[in-house]
């Protein structure tokens, strides 16, 4: 399971060096891909294939929003590979798409990695911690 949060940077070649403690999971490859939020999502490959067989396949591609949601997140994604010192390259759109400079955040989320734009974290954390008590609560009130 991917948790934690750690601060990074972005070197001149746009190579991100991946915590050491998640660098295991993404030992046979990953995948980044445009986020929802301004930032990136990196699935371990076998993740990405899960993501994709449960949730993305499933997807109507004759209804727009099927259309739409298959196109963010296949036309955005790439698949890369850890070098000997954890590190992968965030080719440049998907830097641009989620405003990264050379400080960013790369939190666990489960399944996955997100990777954001440091300030833009920050701003985020405000937010969530703003409304996640409310959000718990209805979350809670849908399961009932």
């Amino acid at each position: 399971m991917l948790v934690g949060e750690h601060e990074h940077t972005i070197d001149d070649k746009n190579r991100l060096t991946l915590p050491a403690k998640f660098r295991q999971a993404f030992a046979d490859g990953l995948v980044l891909t445009r986020g929802i939020e301004r930032c990136l999502y990196a699935y371990p490959r076998s993740e990405w294939a899960a993501t994709v067989e449960s949730r993305l396949r499933e997807l109507d591609p004759l209804s727009k929003e099927g259309r739409l949601i298959r196109r963010y997140f296949f036309s955005g994604a790439a698949e890369a590979e850890l070098d000997k010192q954890g590190r992968v390259m965030v080719p440049p759109s998907l830097g641009e798409h989620a405003g990264l400079g050379k400080e960013v955040v790369v939190a666990g989320i489960h399944d996955h990695l997100e990777i954001w734009d440091r300030a833009s974290w920050r701003a985020h954390l405000d937010e969530i911690e703003g409304s996640a008590e409310d959000v718990a609560e209805r979350l809670a009130t849908k399961r009932d």
